[in-house]
């Protein structure tokens, strides 16, 4: 057999991992403990800096959102109301702050010289997005009904909804499609100078622009959407996109389940097309690839985190290319 090219065609890449990267299910949620699991996490990007790879970092939010939210909830009549959109703007820093310093120690202790830089970013939506009128993205806590429409007005919360086969409510939001990193030339400038940049964790603070102006909105933006934009932005040939199995299945959890390994842009779309990959999971990382790819991107490469060097050295992971 022909041995695996183990060259880099990727110089320039985006790697987005998520947020149970950080808030790790077997161990309690404290900010010692994300410290640690943060720190751990970040082995196979250290190893793609070794490698000569410029970065740019983006980060989900899902467990950390609903602790977010769940603070502003017990703190109503003691303390302003802060909307979603601050708390992203919020969780943004503060988890930017988390990888940023886990990195640049790791760095340090491999004797490797670059600047790591967190930049808390925006991402445009259109106001007239049809997910405003038909929000579907569940986040924070469960509730019985009656407890949820009681939040829904001492909130604000534009709605609250059943969540899906179950008989307990969740505060609902809208999930915009991104059309733009606002920052997005400045996150080009820095990585193609060789600075490693976080940006638009947990898919960014969503913003309109409204007669001129950003205006934020209560929305939450899907983290690898996000990603694919900001690889396009930054001229990204990679799209690492790292979760929780080392590839991506066809007829998952079932008999007949098939790993791909190398797989075109136009095997992907009609796998998706067939419904091999299901909204709540899998189904976001595929349109992000494929958008990505359509936008002129090289490679996606989806994988797990502990795979996730050895998948851009060509043994592991899922490969998608053009």
């Amino acid at each position: 057999m022909p041995k695996k090219d183990k060259t880099n065609a990727a110089k320039r890449a985006v790697i987005a991992f998520g947020g149970n990267a950080i808030s790790n299910r077997d161990k309690e949620d404290t900010i010692p403990n994300q410290f640690v699991n943060t720190y751990n996490s970040l082995a196979p990007i250290v190893e793609l800096i070794k490698n000569g790879y410029q970065l740019a970092l983006t980060h989900g939010n899902g467990p950390q959102v609903g602790n977010a939210l769940l603070r502003v909830e017990l703190a109503r009549g003691k303390a302003p109301i802060l909307p979603l959109y601050i708390c992203d703007a919020d969780l943004q820093g503060g988890m930017g702050y988390m990888i940023a310093q886990c990195l640049q120690n790791r760095l340090k202790a491999e004797g490797i010289e670059r600047d790591v830089v967190t930049l808390v970013s925006q991402v445009l939506v259109d106001e007239n997005d049809p997910a405003f009128k038909n929000p579907t993205k569940f986040i924070g806590q469960f509730y019985d009904k009656e407890k949820a429409e009681k939040l829904q007005v001492e909130m604000g919360w534009g709605a609250v909804a059943q969540f899906p086969n179950d008989d307990r409510w969740r505060h609902v939001v809208p999930s915009p499609t991104p059309i733009a990193l606002v920052e997005g030339a400045t996150v080009k400038k820095l990585v193609h100078g060789g600075t490693i940049v976080i940006a638009a964790g947990g898919g960014g603070i969503p913003v309109i622009r409204k007669e001129g102006r950003l205006m934020g909105v209560d929305a939450v933006i899907d983290k690898d959407f996000a990603a694919a934009v900001m690889a396009r932005e930054i001229e990204a040939e990679l799209l690492l996109i790292l979760t929780e199995v080392e590839q991506v299945s066809l007829n998952f959890g079932k008999p007949d389940q098939t790993e791909l390994g190398d797989v075109t842009l136009s095997d992907i779309k009609k796998y998706f097309t067939e419904g091999h990959f299901p909204p709540g999971s899998m189904g976001p990382k595929i349109q992000a690839a494929i958008k990505f790819l359509e936008n002129g991107g090289k490679k996606v490469i989806i994988t797990s985190l502990e795979k996730g060097f050895e998948a851009v050295m060509g043994d592991a992971g899922t490969r998608i290319t053009r």
